[in-house]
């Protein structure tokens, strides 16, 4: 029987607060090193700027980056929205049909061996500029992680569980809401989170390539155009927060969404003590 004391109210407070705590910590220490690369190496501002004159160049210059934020955020939620939908219903259909698996499996990996800017310079002459050719380029990146977790997670399901569903009536779509869905729950979130940072790149390269419209992308290479490395940091800090805004979003939707993943908090080592303690003693020779 196991020893180990149930969650009270203070333990859940303190774990997530230390989730928050380190996280911070963190981020200042970073904060902290680039200043003092900056005085110890005495870096001339045009090559390197301090984290206060590119945070004091971000205050007065706020309302261009605001905009450009939003614009950015706008196409990197809808392109990746998108690129999580087609790859996950590929991903369905290709566990469920052999032939489409092996017809489409090739031209997925071709897609991703295409250089995205030389996608980018297609999608201007066949949609013009505009909103759709950065959503594409987004969802391109997106949807091929998205689509390689979810088929594994698909074709890794218990041959077992599958036989014990259809013996006890379940029709097709019973079982895969049932058993083949929640296998994928696991790869999904892992390919979410790891699209959640690609596309933030995604935004950058659709804006570059593909842009006509003052989003962050746009608004960094005018400063880098004029040399105004402060307005470049800017840019890339608020690029940063937009990755770590995206990626906090989806662990916590993955948290919601898969609770029995918690023991995951636990270090491996302190896994397998909680594991020999818990075994009965009449067990253990």
């Amino acid at each position: 029987m196991s020893n180990e004391k149930p969650k009270t109210i203070s333990s859940i407070s303190d774990s997530n607060s230390s989730s928050i705590f380190y996280p911070i910590i963190s981020i200042i220490g970073l904060i902290f090193l680039w200043w003092a690369v900056v005085e110890a190496f005495d870096i001339p501002e045009y090559v390197l700027p301090g984290p206060f004159a590119t945070f004091h160049e971000i205050i007065l210059d706020w309302p261009e980056l605001w905009h450009g934020f939003t614009s950015t955020g706008q196409e990197f939620v809808y392109g990746f929205i998108i690129g999580s939908l087609v790859g996950f219903v590929l991903a369905v259909i290709m566990a469920n049909s052999k032939l489409l698996n092996k017809i489409l499996y090739p031209i997925m990996i071709v897609s991703q061996a295409i250089p995205v800017i030389a996608i980018g310079a297609a999608l201007v002459i066949w949609l013009g500029f505009g909103l759709a050719p950065k959503l594409v380029i987004i969802a391109l990146i997106v949807f091929f992680p998205v689509l390689i977790n979810v088929l594994d997670g698909l074709q890794s399901v218990d041959v077992d569980m599958l036989n014990l569903s259809k013996a006890m009536g379940a029709n097709r779509w019973r079982i895969f809401l049932t058993v083949q869905l929640p296998a994928t729950y696991v790869p999904l979130f892992s390919a979410l989170k790891m699209s959640a940072t690609f596309s933030v790149t995604g935004a950058v390269l659709a804006e570059q390539t593909a842009s006509s419209q003052a989003g962050l992308g746009q608004y960094m290479m005018a400063q880098a155009s004029r040399l105004n490395t402060k307005g470049t940091f800017a840019a890339i800090i608020l690029f940063a927060i937009m990755g770590l805004l995206a990626f906090s979003l989806v662990s916590v939707w993955e948290r919601l969404a898969t609770p029995w993943k918690q023991h995951s908090k636990v270090p491996f080592y302190r896994q397998a003590r909680i594991a020999h303690r818990d075994i009965p003693s009449s067990q253990v020779k």
